[in-house]
C-alpha cells in the first residue's frame, strides 16, 4: 500500500587549546553551510511519498529525476537529505528514490524488534513501488543493500560506498553496549564520542584527546548545530539516538563475509583514499569474495564523499561520486 507522491517544501568559557582546535576544525564553516543550504533548495524540488513495509511500517522517500530506478540508502547519523545532491545530480539519468531508512527519524528510545531483515524488507517495499532494479547504499545503509542482493533477485547492480564489514564483532558488541548505556543516562556528547572512537570518524586530533576534553568539545558542537537547525529539523542531539541502528546493522554482520559469495548482482564498490585502514579492507575482502565486482578510489574523498558537504562534512563530494555511479550504471 502506499501513497500519491506530493511535492515537498522545505521549510561556554574554553581554554585556549579547545579554541584553537575547535577553530581548525570549523575553517571553511561559513561555504560548507552555503554548500548545505543549497542541497535544502534543491530537495524543496524533490516529490515526497510512503510505502509500507511487510510489517507495516511506513517509510517515507523522497523522488526526483526521470529514468531507470534508482533507490539510495543513507549512512549513520543521515537522512534522506544528507544525499539531495546526489540525487539531483543523478536526476537526469534517472528517478532516485532516497527513503528514510527504518526508525532513523526517531531516535532514542530504541526499537526492541529492529533487525537487518526488517531493512531488506523495506528495501524490497521500495524496489517494488518505484519499478527499481538498482541499489546505493552508503556505509551501514551499504551493508544493507550487499544483504539484500542475497535474498532479493530483483536487485541487478548495487553500488556500496564503504559497507564497515571489518571490525571485529567483539570491539562493535563493546561499542553498541556502552554507546546504549549513555544514551539511556542521557549523555549524548559521550555516546557520540563512543563512535566517533569505534569507528575512527572525526580528526585523528580529536580522536587522540582525553574524552573529557571531547566531550566539552562536542557539547559545544551539539549546541552550535542545534542552534542552527531548523525547527523540527535533524540535528546531532536527534540524530544521535539512531546510530544504535547502525551499530545493530554492523554488530549483526560481522564475521559474515562468506556469505557474499552467493551474490549474483553486479556491483560496484566504492571508497575515498582519505578513509580509515578498515573501511578499505573491507573494500579489499569484498573485492575478492564478490563475484562480480568493480572498484574505484576517489583521491582526496573520506567516509562522507557521497553525501552533501556540510559545516560536519567538508569532503563531501556528491557530484564527483555520482558521475561514477552513473559510469558504472549506464555503461556496465
Amino acid at each position: 500500500m502506499s501513497e500519491k507522491p506530493t511535492a515537498c517544501r522545505a521549510g561556554d568559557n574554553k581554554t585556549p587549546g579547545v579554541t584553537a582546535l575547535m577553530s581548525s576544525t570549523t575553517a571553511g564553516f561559513d561555504e560548507a553551510s552555503r554548500a548545505h543550504a543549497a542541497s535544502l533548495d534543491t530537495w524543496s524540488e524533490a516529490m515526497v511519498g510512503s510505502v509500507q513495509s511487510r510489517d507495516g511500517t511506513v517509510i517515507k522517500y523522497h523522488r526526483l529525476g526521470q529514468g531507470p530506478g534508482l533507490v539510495v540508502l543513507h549512512g549513520a547519523m543521515e537522512s534522506a537529505q544528507s544525499h539531495s545532491l546526489l540525487a539531483e545530480a543523478l536526476a537526469d539519468s534517472f528517478t532516485v528514490c532516497v527513503p528514510d531508512r527504518r526508525e532513523h527519524t526517531l531516535g532514542f528510545p530504541f526499537a526492541p524488534d529492529y533487525s537487518i531483515q526488517k531493512e531488506v524488507e523495506d528495501l524490497e517495499a521500495l524496489l517494488s513501488e518505484t519499478a527499481s532494479h538498482s541499489v546505493f547504499g552508503v556505509s551501514s545503509g551499504g551493508v544493507i543493500c550487499l544483504k539484500a542482493t542475497l535474498s532479493l533477485p530483483g536487485i541487478d547492480k548495487a553500488v556500496v560506498y564503504e559497507p564497515p564489514l571489518s571490525l571485529p564483532k567483539v570491539e562493535v558488541d563493546a561499542a553498541l553496549k556502552r554507546y546504549d548505556s549513555e544514551m539511556a543516562e542521557g549523555r549524548v556528547a559521550a555516546a557520540l564520542i563512543t563512535a566517533m572512537k569505534a569507528t575512527q570518524m572525526g580528526p585523528r586530533a580529536m580522536r587522540a584527546m582525553p574524552r573529557w576534553l571531547l566531550e566539552r568539545m562536542v557539547n559545544m558542537q551539539v549546541r552550535r548545530q542545534e542552534s542552527q537547525a531548523k525547527t523540527g529539523g535533524a540535528n546531532m542531539r536527534t540524530m544521535a539516538g539512531t546510530l544504535h541502528y547502525d551499530f545493530s546493522v554492523v554488530a549483526e554482520m560481522s564475521g559474515r563475509l562468506d556469505e557474499f559469495r552467493g551474490v549474483k548482482a553486479d556491483v560496484l564498490l566504492l571508497g575515498g583514499s582519505e578513509s580509515p585502514a578498515y573501511l578499505k579492507a573491507a573494500l579489499d575482502s569484498l573485492e575478492r569474495i564478490l563475484p562480480r565486482a568493480k572498484r574505484t578510489e576517489f583521491s582526496g574523498l573520506d567516509h562522507g564523499g557521497s553525501s552533501d558537504p556540510s559545516p560536519f562534512n567538508k569532503k563531501g563530494n556528491p557530484e564527483l561520486v555520482a558521475r561514477e555511479v552513473r559510469r558504472y550504471l549506464v555503461q556496465s
